[in-house]
């Protein structure tokens, strides 16, 4: 089975700087591609800030080493002769499936994994979007990807057995992490099941059932879960978890994905969570 040696991670916010971080603290040369200027500073600069940290903790010998093994751009040319390329961009399918069609005009060599770390939005419709679905399969980090092992392999009824094995080989072996298996439908495993729990805490908080600090405080002390659903949902982003439920209710029509207005509310307002520094707490 044919190493994989070459990354591209298109998106250089938490997750996408994150799959660049462990992917060369795994000896992988990766190109992170942001939209702007600013952006690729901004990717830089978080990438060395946690590199630095886990150099502080004892965790790698040289944040200078790995990130020798990163390059961030603004050009997704650069991404021609790379053997897994992966998105982490914003969770919209038209902005995805737009991307993956020019994914599949740049990258060069037709064995190369074109991968998506979507939280909800089913494979195929990415898939279908190129002229090598075979190759296109959902890779889902979970944030922070450098700490929490686990990860999401979803392939598509057109993906390769061989793609899914190779993509395996690659998370586990190379990259250390575990993966389960997902059929491909909105949610996967883990957001379908998270999700509904997050959103039924924000109708709890909306009716005046609880406060905040209640709601989470009675599932940490109460169930031992390390943090409460609203305190995630802030970690997460609401704006993602809002797009993960729309993709939730749209695929199954059921209810319990619907999204509460105080979480719509919310989003209008740029109220995002820990990103922005306010969301159901506020943060420094």
């Amino acid at each position: 089975m044919e190493s994989i040696g070459r990354i591209g991670v298109v998106g250089g916010g938490l997750m996408g700087s994150g799959i660049a971080e462990v992917c060369a603290r795994a000896g992988k040369d990766a190109i992170v591609v942001e939209s702007s200027a600013a952006a690729v500073d901004a990717a830089r600069h978080r990438l060395k800030a946690s590199l630095k940290k886990a150099e502080n903790r004892g965790k790698i010998e040289s944040a200078d080493a790995v990130l020798d093994r990163i390059r961030v751009v603004e050009d997704l040319e650069a991404l021609a002769d790379r053997d897994f390329v992966v998105e982490a961009i914003v969770e919209d399918e038209a902005a995805k499936t737009d991307l993956f069609r020019r994914l599949d005009a740049i990258v060069s060599s037709r064995e190369a994994i074109l991968a998506s770390n979507t939280s909800s939005i089913p494979i195929m419709k990415l898939a279908v979007a190129t002229q090598r679905p075979s190759h296109v399969l959902g890779v889902h980090f979970f944030n922070p990807v450098p700490v929490l092992s686990l990860v999401e392999l979803v392939p598509s009824l057109m993906t390769d057995t061989a793609t899914t094995e190779r993509a395996r080989v690659f998370v586990q072996d190379e990259l250390g992490k575990h993966a389960i298996d997902c059929q491909d439908r909105a949610g996967f495993v883990v957001n379908a099941l998270l999700i509904p729990f997050i959103l039924s805490a924000i109708r709890m908080l909306e009716s005046g059932f609880a406060t905040a600090e209640d709601i989470d405080q009675g599932l940490v002390r109460g169930a031992a879960h390390p943090q409460g659903p609203l305190a995630l949902a802030d970690l997460i982003g609401l704006d993602t978890t809002k797009a993960v439920a729309k993709s939730l209710y749209e695929e199954f029509k059921e209810p319990l994905y619907a999204a509460p207005p105080l979480l719509a509310r919310m989003v209008e307002a740029g109220l995002l969570g820990r990103k922005t520094g306010r969301g159901f707490y506020t943060y420094d």
